[in-house]
């Protein structure tokens, strides 16, 4: 498994992930990455952003497997935003979405003072995830948010 910076041959495999498992979890609506307007070209749309990034896992057999993304979410309070962990049913299960977080998380640690994500309650192997790697839950969104569609937020404060 390798894990590395998405590249423009890489958007159609991730966005394929991507919405194959929000279709999976009922979560084709509007207030969820499905209808991202960027998502056809998320290589594209990462290098364009300050302090963000995106990452793929990448199989054996060089196979898109898996992704996550650092975003800028609250310039004025320095937090990030972790978006679109996403691993395709093949590759779950063996540590690949801990890896991405892993990597995603380093980044964020580097440039941010706290890094912040919005899910479902339905995904509760990813909120496991989440609490395990140090997130906290909130009671209520952190204000600026656009994914009206999701009910558990965390919150992950770096020690400075």
């Amino acid at each position: 498994m390798q894990i590395r910076e998405i590249e423009a041959r890489d958007n159609q495999a991730i966005e394929t992930i991507i919405k194959r498992s929000l279709e999976s979890f009922e979560l084709d609506i509007p207030g969820t990455a499905y209808v991202d307007p960027h998502l056809h070209n998320l290589a594209d749309f990462y290098a364009k952003e300050p302090y963000a990034k995106y990452w793929v896992a990448e199989n054996d057999d060089s196979e898109i497997v898996g992704g996550v993304g650092i975003g800028p979410f609250h310039k004025g309070e320095n937090i990030c935003e972790l978006q679109k962990l996403y691993v395709a049913p093949k590759a779950q299960g063996r540590g690949v979405a801990y890896d991405l977080m892993n990597v995603a998380l380093t980044f964020a640690s580097e440039h941010y003072d706290a890094c912040y994500l919005e899910t479902s309650t339905k995904l509760d192997v990813a909120n496991r995830l989440y609490e395990k790697l140090g997130f906290d839950r909130l009671d209520k969104p952190i204000e600026g948010s656009d994914h009206n569609a999701m009910d558990a937020w965390y919150l992950k404060r770096f020690s400075s």
